[in-house]
């Protein structure tokens, strides 16, 4: 611990104290997936938890999503509170009959009757060369689905506190963590906690134009805008967080504020998130806009396994200096 209070822990480590708090807290909660018990989660997650809090706690499971997912919502039903492990979301395609058409549905279908409190973690993105059936960012297909609840873990406080909160809903929760963050390190309030997942926010204050992302797209919009500094430009960094319902007031007060907008995104570009957030600007503060809403996403290709083109196939700090000067029509373009 500095004298500013603060720790430096790394990514995975934040995601690994907020299951321990999670699990210390509430004996109805546990956790199930593949590996993440004896072999310590495949990304290292859950390691050690097994040993602290038993097999009944901390669960591994067949090679089955559509059977472990679907354990999980009837656990959820039972009355307790699973945490679900998809070891990347990849594999949730597996389970989405589960996903779709029950833990979603549930409640409607019920009249009101069933609430399904599961959460589903899925490690997402990236993964250090793990090729097209380890590597998606396919956030977009959950963030359609009303029933769901669906938050992006993009910072290390929220990877610390996020979970918490989310056990608080009677709701299904998807959270998606990111394998390319999990090694970096970064600073955290030393009593760091549950935080308030109900909404976006803006990371950093800004006048010139919102740079609007989440997930994986945070800190390289965070770097783009220390970069843009020296050149005179003063971006404002929005987090969505929350991808599904869509914070819409917290993306439209920095609109307005900066009358630009760029939305950076690693899914692909057809039909994502970016794609919704650019349409709720165009159709409630169109006349804000002192520039057209542009968009900054993952290239429409399966991720390719060598690191230049799995670099390549996405958007980078550099990409979006770039497009923020040409956006600004700076002359140093």
């Amino acid at each position: 611990m500095d004298e500013n209070n603060t720790i430096k822990i790394t990514y995975r480590e934040a995601l690994k104290l907020a299951l321990r708090d999670a699990l210390q807290k509430d004996e109805k909660v546990f956790l199930m997936g593949e590996d993440v018990g004896r072999y310590g989660g495949a990304f290292a997650v859950s390691k050690g938890l097994l040993q602290e809090f038993g097999h009944e706690r901390i669960m591994d499971v067949p090679l089955s999503e559509t059977g472990f997912v679907g354990a999980g919502i009837g656990a959820a039903l039972g009355g307790m509170h699973p945490i679900v492990e998809v070891m990347t979301v990849n594999f949730s395609l597996l389970a989405m009959d589960q996903i779709v058409n029950n833990a979603a549905t549930l409640l409607h279908m019920s009249g009101g009757q069933l609430n399904v409190p599961v959460i589903i973690r899925m490690s997402c993105g990236t993964g250090k060369q793990l090729a097209a059936q380890h590597s998606h960012s396919w956030e977009p297909l959950f963030a359609h689905i009303p029933g769901l609840k669906v938050l992006s873990v993009g910072t290390h406080e929220d990877a610390r506190g996020m979970l918490l909160m989310a056990l608080q809903s009677a709701d299904p929760v998807i959270i998606f963590e990111y394998t390319a963050m999990l090694n970096m390190e970064g600073e955290i309030p030393a009593n760091a906690g549950i935080v308030n997942s109900t909404n976006a926010t803006v990371r950093k204050e800004g006048k010139d134009i919102s740079i609007i992302t989440y997930g994986a797209g945070v800190y390289k919009a965070l770097d783009a805008a220390k970069e843009l500094i020296p050149l005179g430009i003063d971006a404002e960094v929005v987090d969505l967080r929350v991808l599904r319902p869509l914070d819409t007031e917290t993306i439209f007060t920095s609109v307005r504020k900066t009358h630009r907008a760029l939305l950076v995104e690693e899914a692909w570009g057809s039909v994502n998130v970016a794609a919704e957030v650019s349409a709720c600007i165009m159709e409630n503060i169109f006349y804000e806009l002192d520039a057209p809403v542009q968009r900054l996403c993952g290239a429409e290709v399966p991720m390719p396994y060598p690191k230049h083109l799995e670099d390549a196939s996405l958007p980078q700090k550099e990409d979006i200096v770039s497009m923020v000067k040409r956006m600004l029509q700076h002359d140093r373009v």
